[in-house]
C-alpha cells in the first residue's frame, strides 16, 4: 500500500528499470518456489520453502494479501525446523476466484487435496487474520490431520462478536467509520503503473514480490484485490451490515466468515493450540477475554501468546518474536505426538 511519499513522488520518478529488474526477479523467484494444485474449485497456487522431510507448516494469508505474506520470514521458520508452504487462496496472487460459490470451507478442502498430492498425512495448520478462519475451519472439517494450529489474530474466536456486543446505532456508525477511512485501490491500464503508483520509494529496491499483488480484471484494469469486495461481500455499507447482521443474505464466503463458531469447533480440541493475540486499540479483533476463556478450557492444549502494543499484523510488526514463538511452538507439537 503507498505512502504519501511514494504517491508524490511517482508522479514524476522514472522507476521502469527497478520495474524490468523486478520482472526478472520475480520470475527467477517464482521458478524456485511456486506450484500449483489443481483442485475440484480451483487451479491453487501456492509458495514452498525448506526440506519436504520436516514438520509441514500450511499457511492462509488474510485478506488482500497472498503467499507472498511470509516471505520475510520463511527461511527463518525453515531454521526452525517447519516446512513451509503459504496458500493463495481465492483472488488472491496467482489463485483465481472460482466461478461458482465457495466459502472458507472450500479453502479447506482444496489445502486437503494439497496435502493428499504431495503426501501429508498431518501438518500444522496456520493463518493470519481471514486466514486463521482458514485453519479453524480444516480443523472442523480434516481434524485427523492437523498437527497443531496456529491462529494469528483470527480464527479463535467468532469474527462478530465485538459487533454483536453493540448498540445498534453504535454498530452503524462504527461501519461508516470503517468505510470513510477505508483505503480504495485505484485501477490502472499497466500493470507498470499500478507497480510506480505502489512501489514504497522510501525503501528502495526491485520489491518483486509486489507483483504477486497486482492483478489484472476482466477489462485488463490493473488493482490490489480485483474482485476481493464482491466474494467478501463487502463492497459497501450495506453489505459489511449483512456479513454481521444478516450473513445468510451475503456471498456464501462471506457467510462462512460470519457463522463459524470456534466455541463449537474447538470443544474437543485434540492438538496444541498457538494463538497469538495483539492487544493495540486499533485491534480488528478485539478477543483477549474470550481467547484467555478458550485458554482455560484446554490448559495443556492451547498456548496464548500476548503481543503488547501490537496491530493487527504481529508478524509484520513483530517478525522475530513471531518466529521465536512458532519455533516454540514445534517442540510443543513434538513433544504432544511423542506421547
Amino acid at each position: 500500500m503507498p505512502n504519501s511519499f511514494s504517491q508524490n513522488i511517482a508522479n514524476f520518478v522514472d522507476i521502469k528499470p527497478k520495474y524490468d529488474s523486478a520482472k526478472i526477479e520475480f520470475k527467477r523467484f517464482e521458478k524456485t518456489h511456486r506450484s500449483f494444485i489443481q483442485t475440484k474449485n480451483t487451479k491453487m497456487y501456492y509458495l514452498s520453502w525448506g526440506n519436504p522431510q520436516h514438520t509441514p507448516l500450511i499457511w492462509a494469508h488474510g485478506s488482500f494479501t497472498n503467499s507472498y505474506e511470509l516471505l520475510g520470514l520463511a527461511e527463518d521458520l525453515v531454521k526452525q525446523g517447519y516446512y513451509v508452504i503459504a496458500i493463495d487462496y481465492y483472488g488472491h496472487g496467482l489463485t483465481k476466484i472460482p466461478p461458482h460459490e465457495v466459502s472458507l470451507y472450500h479453502v479447506a478442502d482444496d489445502i486437503n487435496t494439497l496435502m493428499e498430492a504431495k503426501k501429508i498425512k498431518k501438518a500444522v495448520i496456520g493463518g493470519w487474520s481471514r486466514g486463521g478462519f482458514i485453519a479453524t475451519a480444516f480443523y472442523d472439517a480434516y481434524p485427523d490431520k492437523v498437527l497443531g494450529l496456529v491462529l494469528e489474530d483470527g480464527g479463535s474466536v467468532s469474527t462478530n462478536t465485538h459487533y454483536h456486543q453493540l448498540e445498534d446505532p453504535v454498530l452503524r456508525q462504527q461501519v461508516q467509520n470503517i468505510f470513510k477511512d477505508r483505503v480504495t485501490y485505484a485501477k490502472f491500464d499497466t500493470e507498470y503503473e499500478a507497480y510506480k503508483t505502489y512501489y514504497d520509494y522510501s525503501s528502495g529496491g526491485t520489491q518483486f514480490e509486489l507483483l504477486a499483488w497486482l492483478t489484472a480484471d476482466d477489462q485488463g484494469k490493473w488493482s490490489i484485490g480485483n474482485g476481493l469486495e464482491k466474494l467478501f461481500h463487502m463492497a459497501n455499507e450495506a453489505q459489511f451490515i449483512d456479513n454481521i447482521l444478516r450473513p445468510t443474505q451475503s456471498t456464501l464466503f462471506g457467510e462462512s466468515m460470519a457463522i463459524i463458531e470456534p466455541k463449537i469447533v474447538y470443544r474437543n480440541l485434540q492438538v496444541p493450540m498457538l494463538i497469538l493475540d495483539p492487544t493495540s486499540e486499533h485491534d480488528l479483533f478485539p478477543y483477549e477475554v474470550e481467547n484467555r476463556k478458550l485458554q482455560k478450557q484446554h490448559p495443556r492444549l492451547i498456548t496464548h501468546k500476548i503481543y503488547e502494543h501490537t496491530g493487527h499484523n504481529i508478524h509484520y510488526e513483530k517478525p522475530a518474536l513471531f518466529v521465536e514463538d512458532l519455533g516454540a511452538f514445534l517442540k510443543i507439537v513434538k513433544a504432544h505426538w511423542a506421547k
